[in-house]
């Protein structure tokens, strides 16, 4: 049971993003963001391409650090170190196997050989990938990488876990595998924070919307009442498909 198999601590939500700004050079990436992301359902970034949704997730996570403002965890200007995982559209696969791709990221866990075992293969049943252990990861399909990507973050066992286009590029099929896990991690309480352009995805992940638009955050919302009727003509305009720039 995916509750079973994922552990999230509950010690640094909520995750406070405070006036952060993010430029480089003359160019201004992020500007005047402010969001808490708390815990409950996934919280999803929607906007067109270069709106810097991708951008505030590594600001969250630590990868990035902000021009001004501060991003606060429990309360704390911190990172999320160990609590926190994040999974890229194009995910990096190690030289070896499925397996192995998830051992490494088990490296320090501190119990036993079986112990990281018996996790190894209960993290690849979750995704889907058991009987392919043996396989070189780079030999797998976009969607099969994807979801040993996601079986590497939760390994982890993340209290939050940041998703960058996770199902951008992949076909139907595997699209709706990504999607089938996503939400059975959410249900097992890890905070998901997704950023995607797919607004069908949006629709069947997110408890919570959150729009941006050059820089900004235009508009945050509960789903529902976001997809009812957004309150921008701006997050209308995209709705509706029309270019927003």
């Amino acid at each position: 049971m995916p509750g079973e198999i994922v552990r999230a601590p509950r010690s640094g939500l909520p995750i406070a993003i405070e006036d952060v700004s993010l430029r480089s050079g003359r160019v201004t990436i992020l500007e005047s963001v402010s969001l808490v992301l708390a815990p409950g359902a996934p919280t999803v970034l929607i906007g067109p391409n270069g709106s810097g949704k991708s951008s505030l997730l590594r600001l969250a996570t630590g990868l990035l650090s902000p021009t001004s403002g501060r991003v606060a965890w429990g309360g704390r200007a911190t990172t999320g170190g160990d609590r926190s995982a994040i999974v890229f559209q194009r995910p990096v696969m190690l030289r070896r196997s499925v397996a192995a791709n998830v051992a490494f990221a088990l490296r320090r866990e501190p119990k036993g050989r079986r112990h990281r075992a018996d996790r190894i293969a209960a993290l690849l049943d979750l995704v889907g990938l058991a009987a392919l252990g043996a396989r070189p990861a780079r030999r797998l399909s976009g969607g099969e990488q994807q979801r040993l990507a996601l079986a590497r973050a939760l390994a982890r066992d993340p209290e939050i876990l940041f998703l960058d286009e996770p199902t951008a590029n992949l076909d139907p099929a595997a699209n709706k595998a990504g999607e089938d896990i996503i939400a059975q991690v959410a249900a097992a309480g890890v905070k998901i924070v997704l950023a995607t352009h797919d607004l069908g995805e949006a629709r069947r992940l997110a408890g919570e919307v959150v729009f941006m638009l050059r820089g900004r955050v235009h508009e945050s919302a509960p789903a529902k009442s976001f997809f009812a009727g957004p309150a921008t003509q701006e997050a209308q305009a995209f709705l509706k498909g029309d270019l927003v720039i």
